[in-house]
């Protein structure tokens, strides 16, 4: 029987794409990291009673050591199965240390690498990258190029880019299907998620500033925003990793039809305030405002949030497109499904859980 093996338990998409396997009844597997034992338990012994699936295998493990510090006998257990092996477990911070993201996204995905080569019955191996290993490059960028750029807008997309790369060399070793995601919003119908990051900043600012006469626009961008919600993920992904074409492939999980930034932030002030923003504030301003941590803090955004609204690029999804067309799976509407984001938010932003800290 096939094992589905996931690090990144108990992260919000790899606790998404679990419950979605244990609905279909499959043997699950998960590394965890020990500090992390009481909360994977908790959400293993949810997803189990919500789906009726049988027991979810925590492995205690840390995917920066060789053999990704899991115990003989776990690792035994793996080389015995037919395995489909999910990558998630990465440091998603906008702001985090270069030192740090470098440890786990770059020398733990290395770890991991040779970890599943090791593997006698691997299945499939499921990388999940990011679009933004494009960092400053401007234009169309494709699914089939992971071209290094002049620079990264932090070291989250450079530790990310140089992840990608160590897993395309593996390519001719291994079925390997790598996943790059847009940024991720929640459910396209409920709103759900865990942690309001990414896009949600920008909600942050207009619940913070709302008692303003009017709330301007952030500097003047004619970029577009990539938001993909959490559904479209998790659904394309695991069609991908059971599709034999989707061996050996990049895949841009992004809105093939994304929205002006400008166009999102007025639907956001919209629905937040019931009124359009005027005016605007100088995205000079807004860097100097945002380079204060206190400041920073106080408006719940992250100033490495500001370098997306004025990038120039898109994602070509020919590719995605193309695997997908005998699935029923699409991205929904960003603007069309932005009311259940919204009202997601205002239930739940005063609850300490979902906001993530700020730098």
């Amino acid at each position: 029987m096939n094992e589905v093996v996931f690090t990144g338990f108990p992260g919000f998409i790899a606790s998404q794409l679990i419950q979605k396997h244990a609905q279909q009844n499959e043997a699950i597997s998960a590394i965890i990291l020990p500090s992390e034992r009481n909360k994977a338990e908790k959400e293993a012994s949810r997803i189990e009673k919500e789906t009726h699936c049988r027991p979810i295998k925590l492995i205690e493990g840390d995917i920066t050591q060789p053999d990704l510090g899991i115990a003989d006998e776990d690792q035994a257990y793996l080389k015995a199965k037919e395995v489909t092996f999910w990558h998630l477990a990465a440091i998603y911070d906008l702001a985090v240390p270069r030192d740090l993201a470098w440890k786990v996204n770059v020398e733990g995905t290395r770890q991991v690498n040779e970890f599943v080569a090791e593997l006698p019955r691997l299945k499939r191996y499921v990388y999940f990258s990011t679009a933004y290993v494009a960092g400053n490059r401007e234009g169309t960028i494709y699914e089939n190029e992971l071209l290094r750029p002049e620079a990264f807008k932090n070291f989250y997309e450079e530790t990310k880019f140089e992840a990608e790369l160590l897993v395309e060399k593996m390519k001719d070793l291994m079925p390997i299907t790598i996943i790059r995601p847009g940024i991720v919003r929640g459910h396209s119908v409920t709103g759900e998620t865990i942690k309001f990051d990414g896009p949600y900043f920008f909600l942050n600012l207009i619940d913070r500033v709302k008692f303003l006469p009017a709330i301007p626009f952030v500097g003047r961008s004619k970029s577009y925003i990539n938001v993909v919600p959490v559904d479209y993920i998790l659904d394309a992904s695991i069609y991908l990793s059971k599709l034999d074409a989707a061996s050996g492939q990049t895949v841009h999980l992004t809105d093939p039809n994304p929205h002006p930034v400008e166009e999102v932030y007025r639907g956001m002030v919209h629905l937040m305030t019931g009124k359009n923003p005027k005016g605007r504030l100088p995205h000079k301003l807004a860097e100097i405002s945002l380079s204060i941590a206190p400041v920073r803090k106080g408006l719940g955004v992250e100033i490495e949030t500001l370098d997306y609204l004025t990038w120039t690029a898109d994602f070509d999804t020919k590719n995605a497109e193309l695997l997908l067309k005998g699935s029923s799976i699409r991205c929904a509407d960003f603007l069309e499904t932005m009311p259940a984001m919204v009202e997601f938010y205002n239930m739940h932003k005063n609850d300490k859980k979902f906001q993530i800290p700020i730098h």
